[in-house]
């Protein structure tokens, strides 16, 4: 009798954090986290909130990555 197993649905790559210095991003990235969710926090500074909706650029103060919002 053959056994088969159901594979889990693969978990998103996960990017490194801090590795670029600039980034773009869009309303479904609010509120805005650096380091975003989508990066490893292993080996990075505590996540901070950056207020970018006003003004659609935000820099983090611990490493200097820049963010920019893409409306619409």
């Amino acid at each position: 009798m053959a056994t088969t197993m159901a594979s889990a649905p693969a978990a998103p790559a996960l990017i490194p954090a801090n590795a670029q210095h600039q980034y773009t991003v869009t309303a479904a990235d609010l509120p805005l986290s650096c380091p975003m969710p989508g990066m490893y926090l292993w080996n990075s500074h505590p996540r901070v909130y950056l207020p970018i909706e006003s003004t659609g650029w935000a820099k983090c103060g611990y490493c200097g990555a820049e963010y920019t919002l893409v409306r619409g």
